[in-house]
């Protein structure tokens, strides 16, 4: 690398015109210590190639709000797009010899954009702001004089082509060109077919078996892996175990197309699947206080609630509440659905009129921070459960209890999720809506829990529960109109969700400011709302 890539470490800190912000930011040092905590889980001799989100346009020359890459977000807490990272296993040495073990490119400052944009860090804070050592605009990186060949591994992301040239020459279109040229990476690079190739090389007698289910499964997403010579030869020396030669054969063409590249577009997701498992206490003050900011929003709902409102209306009180705690994002699209829009999972529209006497499904989380809550409450509009509703709630009620109880350290991760089928399958049949237990699934057709954090959909390793690992538990029963039983059951929707900390003590239930059970949920819709002397002019 030249040596022009490095700058002195006494450079001027950048200031940002003074201003009021939040003081609870996660710290450098917290980002440091993840980029070393990565590091040490990286294979020998290896890079880790991490790239910013791209913006996302949402109509003409309007764009929709930027939201970083998570892992960026978490290995960096730079929040701005158009940058790369680079993480090395060892120190790297310059022709004049500085070392150096990781490299960020950035957003270059820009007078002009920034009148338009807001400031922008640059070189200057993202040193002094986030604590790397050096730091280099991004028109430096096509520059960027390492031989990436030289690495056993590269370790990177799929790409998904899901950006645009903006033609400022510096972008994240450019950063991406210039790495795949750096690298090698070919036009017609099948990243399906590399991770069967990977599959197939580890594969023994004793597990080949799993290795063709799993194999089945991958060619029913992609036929045109059934068409590789190699897949071919494989699968059928798995139906002749005793002919050795093809086996032999498939390996030897299987090592062969491996160990042309060095490309590795696994190891980078499995090393983050196991970081962002589990939680350290800075990123568990961030998740409690967006998952606090959801229960107390749900609360201020059932409290204002009434036979009027509208779904969208609903979604507005949610989010106003997130707002005024100062969340920043919702971490997902709200969900509010009335009656039978309940029955769609992730029903999104949110635009019925008038909620009358139905049950109103409500699944919403503020993004605080960057970390995302998953709060599910489902209460009648009018405050009171008929008779249908409260059977349905108080099955969903527990297995959801259930499912939180089977939330341990050492238990697997379908634990809650058996736990709750079994007690939603019993309570089916209890009231008659079904005969067998293998019925169950077309009233309650989803998994139950899935890991939390910078993603609501969160990142981990899906083996046993580990401590400081949060998930949700979920159950819900769904009856749509139409459904084969008694129509008194038909629109009815339940889904209760919380959050949990599985911990050494056993399982900790983060959302409890949300009344959960009927009575309580009864209780709070008779609670006067701040909202009750609120009103606007009619609009003609």
């Amino acid at each position: 690398m030249k040596a022009y890539f490095f700058l002195c470490a006494s450079l001027v800190a950048f200031f940002v015109t003074a201003q009021q912000l939040p003081t609870d930011y996660l710290t450098a040092d917290f980002h440091k210590g993840r980029r070393d905590a990565f590091r040490a889980e990286m294979p020998a001799n290896s890079v880790a190639v991490l790239f910013s989100n791209p913006v996302r346009n949402r109509a003409n020359d309007v764009d929709y709000i930027y939201h970083q890459d998570p892992d960026f977000h978490y290995l960096t807490g730079y929040n701005e797009p158009h940058a790369v990272l680079l993480i090395f296993s060892s120190p790297q040495t310059t022709p004049d010899g500085n070392t150096y073990k990781e490299l960020i490119f950035v957003q270059e400052r820009n007078a002009r954009a920034e009148q338009w944009n807001g400031k922008r860090l640059g070189v200057e804070g993202t040193i002094a702001s986030l604590g790397f050592e050096s730091a280099y605009n991004g028109s430096e990186f096509a520059a960027l004089d390492i031989n990436f060949k030289s690495f056993d591994k590269v370790l990177f992301y799929n790409f998904n082509n899901d950006y645009r040239d903006t033609r400022d020459g510096a972008d994240l279109f450019d950063l991406v060109k210039s790495f795949k040229n750096k690298i090698g990476f070919p036009a017609n690079y099948n990243a399906s077919l590399q991770q069967v190739y990977t599959l197939i090389q580890s594969t023994t007698e004793k597990d080949t078996q799993k290795v063709v289910s799993q194999l089945k499964r991958y060619m029913s997403r992609d036929a045109s892996l059934a068409e590789d010579p190699v897949v071919k030869d494989f699968l059928n020396a798995t139906m002749q175990p005793k002919d050795q030669k093809i086996m032999d054969r498939a390996k030897t063409a299987v090592n062969l197309a491996i160990n042309q590249y060095n490309f590795d577009l696994q190891g980078l997701g499995q090393i983050m699947s196991g970081l962002r498992e589990t939680k350290l206490p800075e990123e568990m003050a961030l998740l409690r206080k967006a998952i606090e900011i959801s229960a107390v929003g749900q609360l201020e709902v059932m409290k204002a609630m009434h036979p009027g409102m509208s779904e969208t209306e609903v979604q507005g009180v949610h989010e106003y509440v997130y707002k005024k705690y100062g969340a920043e994002y919702e971490g997902y699209p709200s969900i509010v659905g009335g009656g039978n829009n309940g029955c769609i999972l992730h029903y999104i529209e949110n635009n019925k009129p008038e909620l009358g006497a139905e049950l109103v499904l409500m699944d919403l989380g503020a993004e605080y921070h960057g970390y995302t809550a998953d709060v599910t409450r489902t209460i009648p509009a009018n405050g009171v459960f008929s008779p249908e509703q409260k059977a349905i709630y108080d099955i969903v009620y527990n297995a959801q209890e259930a499912g939180i109880a089977a939330s341990v350290v050492g238990a697997p991760f379908s634990a809650p999720g058996a736990a709750a089928s079994k007690v939603v399958a019993d309570g089916l049949i209890s009231l008659g809506l079904i005969k067998e237990a293998s019925e169950a699934r077309k009233y309650f057709p989803h998994g139950t829990s899935h890991y939390l954090g910078l993603d609501v959909h969160d990142k981990g390793t899906y083996g046993p529960f580990k401590a400081n690992t949060v998930i949700t538990v979920e159950p819900g029963i769904y009856i749509p109109e139409g459904s084969d039983c008694d129509p008194k059951w038909w629109g009815i929707a339940v889904r209760i969700e919380d959050d949990i900390l599985i911990s050494d003590q056993g399982p900790v239930l983060l959302s409890y400011m949300a009344p959960r059970s009927v009575e309580a949920i009864e209780a709070a819709m008779k609670l006067p709302s701040p909202l009750d002397a609120f009103s606007l002019p009619s609009l003609e």
